[in-house]
């Protein structure tokens, strides 16, 4: 194992630890808040207290283009069927048809431990300088970050190093923890996070400096952080419904319990407002190396919807000028020229431009994704639920609601459109990328909520409309894609996994820089993983009947 990675992770570890003991207990000490002892006794230097909080707001996606493009943008976005990449990297052998890129994919942990999760432990460890500050609400938002960004870290590869951080073994490796005890981890994580949070939210703390002046997200509103919490837990329990109904179901009623409730409208958003550059933007406008995928063009023509003028823009290409057409994934590419033309992917939403050059934004949660999460509760019979038309439907009205698309009552009414077939007139061999009527993988899901449909199809019907509200989220919709099935998308035309994905990719290798420099550790997690450590392996969630 390398000295610099052990560094840093027993460093970052060291003080994870304290996180995982300090929201609760050490926080003891700093919750009495002695006489004369106030905020201002950290404001000569309170950037070395709240800085790698926002740091660590800011690294959830990304804020730098090309780590955003190798952390997420080549693989959960793509593999998502939002988008997909017109460039032929690596000779055409690359994450886009299952060839496995292990130099990008490693940047997935790199942002995460030494990115995220270090940036929270530098601020837990500052945090102990500070006795009689009552720092409780601030530990809160370092607790959901974390959650937030390894539950994407353990949903892309399985094990991951979270409850073990900083707990070195006498041979100086370290445990991953089961994607399993990953997730228990998580909900006890938010426990936490919501214990510390409640008596803000009742007036009975009043909100510290540190918390307001580290938020990127809601500007130090314990009342929205508490809402994320809860919309966060839901979001988890039902992400292993199929692999541990029973936790799921204790989770997803817990969550819909709350009194503070979930992200309700879409003032409750959250967003990391970069206060730079969207990386993404420049990804698509400076670099051409992304452009939709067929997937969301088909759902957005064969819909006739209104949001369709919000999230892509018309092709340039003189072959499809002018139509709205995305690029189907594992399809044989010889030049960027071929797809570079077809459409871009955009996010003109109601209240600003979420792939701005100057100022863009990183989703993180909405309450358009809330009421589907809802939506789903209900039709698992969950407590609290609520009706299942009334949650669907106001999923549909509140992503209206965010992409500014006007009235969604004549969408919610149509019960006869469907996603459109897919015809890409550039292909190298003619007809090749097609998905004509009645290909098995053509979805045929309408829109109009039927309450006689069988359980499944009203599943489909909610995800499918989650899917689109979910925009441009490719980590949380390809995560929800490999739970559900749903909505159905395009298989690879070209796969170049030689032979270890079947169908569509299920998670990504370990990289081998975390397989070499904890080598021990690696073997243990394998025992986990329940298969080869190949992106045909299913992640433990993962299990649909």
């Amino acid at each position: 194992m390398s000295k610099t990675y052990i560094h840093k992770i027993f460093t970052a570890g060291a003080v994870a630890a304290l996180l995982a003991a300090g929201c609760t207990k050490d926080f003891k000490s700093i919750n009495t808040n002695p006489a004369g002892v106030t905020d201002d006794v950290f404001q000569a230097d309170f950037q070395a207290l709240v800085l790698p909080l926002q740091n660590a707001q800011r690294s959830l996606v990304h804020y730098i283009n090309w780590e955003y493009q190798l952390q997420e943008n080549l693989n959960a976005d793509i593999y998502s069927g939002f988008m997909m990449s017109p460039t032929p990297f690596n000779g055409g052998n690359n994450n886009g048809n299952y060839f496995m890129m292990d130099g990008w994919n490693e940047w997935v942990l790199n942002i995460a431990y030494d990115g995220v999760m270090q940036a929270n432990a530098d601020f837990v460890k500052k945090s102990q300088t500070y006795s009689g500050v009552d720092l409780s609400d601030a530990a809160a938002m370092s607790r959901i970050l974390n959650v937030i960004e390894m539950h994407r870290a353990a949903d892309v590869f399985g094990p991951v190093i979270y409850s073990h951080y900083g707990k070195p073994n006498a041979d100086l490796s370290i445990d991953y923890d089961s994607q399993q005890d990953a997730y228990k981890a998580f909900f006890a994580d938010l426990d936490s996070a919501v214990t510390n949070l409640t008596p803000f939210v009742a007036g009975t703390k009043k909100v510290g400096t540190a918390f307001k002046k580290a938020d990127l997200i809601y500007g130090g509103d314990p009342v929205k952080w508490l809402k994320l919490a809860n919309t966060l837990r839901l979001r988890l329990a039902l992400r292993i419904v199929y692999a541990d109904a029973t936790t799921a179901k204790t989770q997803g009623e817990k969550a819909l319990a709350n009194a503070t409730g979930l992200l309700s409208d879409n003032g409750d958003n959250a967003f990391v407002t970069y206060g730079s550059e969207s990386p993404i933007g420049v990804i698509i406008n400076d670099w051409d190396d992304i452009r939709a995928g067929a997937p969301f063009s088909s759902f957005m023509n064969g819909y006739n919807d209104p949001r369709k003028t919000r999230v892509l823009a018309p092709a340039s290409d003189a072959a499809v000028a002018g139509q709205y057409i995305g690029i189907r994934n594992g399809v044989a590419i010889d030049a960027k020229a071929r797809y570079s033309g077809y459409s871009k992917v955009i996010a003109k939403a109601a209240s600003s431009d979420y792939f701005d050059k100057l100022n863009g934004k990183a989703k993180i949660a909405t309450a358009a994704e809330a009421w589907f999460l809802k939506a789903e509760a209900a039709l698992r019979g969950w407590a609290n639920a609520g009706d299942i038309q009334v949650a669907y439907e106001t999923g549909i009205d509140r992503s209206f609601d965010e992409w500014g698309a006007g009235s969604a009552a004549a969408y919610k009414a149509d019960a006869t459109s469907t996603a459109s077939p897919y015809i890409d007139p550039k292909a190298q061999v003619a007809g090749a990328n097609n998905v004509p009527v009645g290909n098995a993988n053509l979805s045929t899901i309408t829109i109009k909520w039927n309450t006689g449909a069988a359980t499944e199809e009203k599943l489909e019907r909610i995800m499918t409309q989650k899917w689109i509200a979910l925009y441009p989220d490719g980590q949380e919709a390809w995560s929800e894609v490999r739970r559900t099935r749903y909505p159905k998308l395009f298989p690879v035309v070209v796969n170049n996994s030689n032979g270890t994905v079947t169908g569509f990719i299920k998670r990504l290798p370990i990289p081998s820089k975390y397989k070499n420099s904890n080598k021990a550790g690696y073997d243990k997690a394998m025992t986990t993983l329940g298969g080869n450590d190949d992106a045909g392996t299913k992640v433990w969630w993962d299990k649909k009947p």
